[in-house]
């Protein structure tokens, strides 16, 4: 599938070169053999994007680039699987419905997906197939696709790592303010709409502290979301480089406190209890509690 034989997936527009810089991020596509996979979240997950234009320091997803190496850091390239709609509607013939989580190793509503309407397309084929969506953003672009997502087949997240808009901006920089993920969820809601939003990782001493995790619960109970999760820190490969190097521009006294919680066994069994303690007292100072998953 290319952008001349399916026009109707995308916005008018020229057609780009197969590689071009969008903002400073390097664009390519790109064509895939598979889209949908199984899934330890959900019976699938699906991403139409390599990377991911959000930037976030502890992105997990940075292992990516042990399978698909790239010249460009995390954060600096995406490319895009022009052909994902045409190889999942293969797939859609054999695979049975099941609930699919969107997206797992990019965020699906980035800034390419307002051009291209790949994670638009396949979540619109999914739920007319008759699969559930769980869809997880931090992107307000999102809301276009609310003429698609039925009630009873979408529950619509979105991932909230601190409630201060400044810290937000140092570690996530292409994610959509706070703000705008918070209407996000109001709007969702409004239109019928399971929601839910993942508070996580939480940012030690930055976004766990006890002010921090009320001013996140806060915002659940202003959208009046369905379901609220929560995460840790956690040290996968390639996360605490971009982490490691974030703190030591911004807050270098954190950087010990940071490795212990991460890497010393014995330290991080202390902090991950004390910080299920703290959630569910600020969960429950904000008539949260009976949410939390």
């Amino acid at each position: 599938m290319t952008r001349h034989e399916q026009p109707g997936l995308f916005e008018d527009g020229p057609v780009p070169p197969q590689e071009f810089s969008d903002g400073g991020v390097t664009v390519r596509t790109t064509r895939c053999r598979s889209l949908l996979n199984r899934a330890e979240i959900d019976d699938y997950s699906f991403n139409c994007y390599t990377g991911c234009a959000n930037g976030c320091a502890y992105c997990y997803a940075r292992y990516m680039q042990r399978f698909h190496p790239h010249r460009e850091p995390w954060g600096r390239f995406v490319d895009v699987k022009v052909n994902a709609a045409e190889v999942l509607a293969r797939e859609l013939r054999r695979r049975p419905a099941g609930a699919v989580f969107t997206s797992s190793a990019c965020d699906g509503w980035q800034p390419v997906e307002r051009h291209y309407r790949l994670t638009r397309e396949c979540s619109r084929m999914l739920i007319e197939a008759g699969f559930r969506l769980h869809v997880l953003t931090k992107s307000e672009l999102v809301l276009r696709d609310l003429d698609i997502f039925r009630p009873g087949r979408v529950c619509l997240g979105v991932t909230v790592t601190t409630a201060d808009p400044a810290l937000a901006q140092l570690w996530e920089p292409g994610a959509s303010p706070v703000a705008a993920r918070v209407r996000v969820l109001k709007e969702a809601k409004a239109a019928g709409l399971e929601t839910a939003v993942m508070f996580g990782p939480l940012l030690p001493a930055l976004s766990d502290t006890p002010d921090g995790l009320r001013a996140l619960f806060a915002l659940a109970s202003e959208a009046g979301v369905d379901r609220v999760w929560t995460d840790a820190l956690n040290p996968r490969p390639r996360v605490w480089p971009a982490v490691q190097a974030l703190l030591r521009r911004h807050w270098p006294g954190l950087c010990e406190h940071y490795r212990r919680i991460l890497f010393d066994p014995a330290c991080r069994a202390r902090y991950k209890a004390d910080l299920a303690i703290r959630v569910r007292r600020a969960a429950e100072e904000a008539g949260m509690a009976g949410r939390l998953v």
